[in-house]
């Protein structure tokens, strides 16, 4: 709620501007202007641009052929995201690239990463010629990440006026050396000092964990706004905050950077420009309910609310207390929404890098095949009046409160799934709705359709 409401604070301070604006636009500098590097130094030092002839030549070549890698496998998709109840195609295709069993979430659509090669997982990549292109966007990953360090270490002695010449703890040298280790840099471009107290924090906030990676072909981009407050020509991307980052982590785009909070204090917009082009933009996308590993802690969580007879088989809850009735449904409601259907309403166009994400899909949706047998053992026991009236009304009221989120879930997602949008898409990009099934398929505990389970509820707590 507190989010929304700050949304529409957002909107109605724009609609504000603009109509204070009207015809007119807001002045803007560029590096032909005298102020602009002043300007730039006094407010908005956490911007780093790099000319890209600092960076090794060797990377440049491998990442620029793994942008046309990927594009020539046409591994780049238009994202069919959610705005204010509707939907509209990015006019940028996209990629994410990052550590296995990442996600990263943005307008409502969570995208799954193509891992890059990572010690411990084994890939089976659709050709080697996609496998070299990730390598090389995780060696370009280690760079940036060095490059950010050493970055927010040079802000960090300015700010607190601290020479040049800062002896060099131990520990300090041993994260260079570390550092250096990883294969990202080589000795002479590692030679920096961390302060032993930043430490933790520049490590974590620069710990790129996915890459989004942006082609645009602004020839071929129908229907694109105008900025609105300069007067800048057409956009690719309105202005905004990137999403689900780590708290004042670093973005890094090839060749530039957002450091500290600039992120969270600063929208930025991308201006369409005229020519093709590629960009890999690395973050510390914040997995605390991302990654594989949570959403298998959370099933494992739901259920340990069921039990097997030894001797009959038969399932049984161990509880029908209200929290844990309500902790499992909602872990049901996430794996179901945030996980299931997000991943199949985008098709099959994870298949043109990696068959990665099949195995731990299926997995995911065995554990929600079980908590579907949970919400059925729930409607029984409920049915049963073996608790007291105020007990039973209590827990049919936390039910209630879930399926009926459930039901209007599914039918926004089905309805997603059918649309004019959806159906216009290639074969192998159409959404697939799914988990899905008919009232004939005798192996689900429950229809797909809830409306009557939810309107007997009602009747029994009335």
């Amino acid at each position: 709620m507190k989010r929304r409401a700050g949304e529409r604070e957002k909107e109605l301070k724009k609609k504000k501007l603009l109509e204070e604006l009207g015809e007119s636009r807001l002045p803007y500098m560029t590096p032909a202007d005298a102020d602009f590097h002043q300007l730039w130094k006094t407010k908005y030092s956490k911007l780093v641009f790099r000319k890209s002839d600092t960076v090794p030549e060797e990377l440049h070549q491998m990442v620029q052929e793994s942008f046309l890698t990927l594009r020539k496998h046409d591994c780049f998709f238009q994202d069919l995201v959610r705005i204010k109840g509707k939907d509209f195609f990015t006019p940028v295709s996209r990629i994410l690239i990052g550590n296995p069993g990442c996600t990263y979430k943005y307008l409502n659509t969570r995208l799954f990463t193509v891992p890059w090669p990572t010690e411990g997982y084994e890939i089976k990549y659709c050709s080697p010629q996609i496998h070299d292109a990730c390598k090389a966007l995780i060696k370009l990953n280690d760079y940036l990440h060095i490059e950010a360090v050493k970055a927010l270490q040079g802000q960090n002695l300015l700010e607190s006026k601290e020479t040049e010449d800062t002896p060099v703890t131990d520990r300090e040298q041993n994260f260079a050396t570390s550092l250096r280790e990883k294969g990202s840099v080589s000795q002479d471009q590692s030679s920096f000092c961390v302060p032993e107290d930043d430490f933790t924090s520049l490590n974590s906030r620069t710990s790129y964990n996915v890459t989004l990676l942006n082609y645009m072909d602004p020839l071929q981009m129908l229907y694109l706004k105008q900025e609105p407050y300069f007067g800048m020509g057409n956009m690719a991307v309105s202005w905004h905050h990137d999403e689900n980052l780590v708290e004042r982590s670093t973005v890094a785009v090839y060749s530039y950077s957002c450091e500290d909070d600039l992120n969270m204090t600063h929208q930025h917009c991308v201006l369409a420009g005229f020519s093709p082009r590629f960009s890999s933009t690395h973050r510390v996308a914040d997995c605390s309910r991302g990654t594989l590993e949570y959403i298998f802690g959370q099933c494992e969580l739901a259920l340990q609310n069921l039990q097997t007879d030894s001797n009959s088989g038969a399932l049984s809850l161990k509880s029908l207390e209200t929290a844990v009735v309500k902790q499992v449904e909602e872990i049901h409601n996430e794996v179901e929404f945030e996980w299931l259907r997000q991943f199949w309403f985008q098709g099959k166009r994870y298949l043109k890098c990696t068959d990665w994400w099949l195995k731990p899909m299926a997995k995911l949706e065995e554990y929600w095949r079980k908590m579907e047998t949970m919400s059925s053992l729930v409607l029984h026991e409920v049915r049963k009046k073996e608790q007291t009236e105020e007990q039973r009304n209590e827990t049919i009221s936390c039910f209630l409160l879930v399926l009926t989120e459930r039901q209007r879930l599914r039918k926004e997602w089905t309805a997603r799934c059918q649309s004019e949008a959806a159906e216009s898409l290639p074969e192998d990009q159409k959404p697939e709705c799914h988990p899905f099934w008919t009232n004939d398929e005798c192996n689900m505990p429950l229809p797909y359709d809830l409306e009557e389970v939810i309107a007997h509820l009602q009747n029994l707590v009335q």
